[in-house]
């Protein structure tokens, strides 16, 4: 007769991790997760990849024209929230626009 091996502690700890990786999703608890935003990105690069112009580039996705040739330039870093932005539109632009109602 074979004998069913069962680890609870293993199922309990996987039933934790959903339970908080859903209260994550929902907002409603960060402890024990931490979200890396890169310091740098190289706006000009992912530009370049998606063949854009500057003003195209800002136009498609919601940035000044300004905002985006101060990042190429160093004049300005972008802040938090457009390096996450930038990283999905490096990653994944068509998400993004799919996001932004763009066809």
């Amino acid at each position: 007769m074979l004998k069913s091996v069962s680890n609870p502690s293993a199922g309990s700890r996987i039933l934790r991790s959903v339970r908080k990786a859903r209260a994550y999703a929902r907002g409603q608890n960060t402890e024990g997760f931490i979200v890396h935003v890169p310091d740098e990105v190289d706006v000009r690069a992912i530009r370049e990849r998606m063949h854009l112009t500057q003003a195209a580039f800002a136009l498609r996705f919601g940035f000044t024209a300004a905002a985006v040739r101060d990042w190429e330039q160093h004049r300005r870093k972008p802040e938090k929230a457009a390096r996450v932005l930038l990283r999905v539109i490096d990653r994944h632009p068509e998400a993004v626009l799919d996001a932004l109602g763009v066809s």
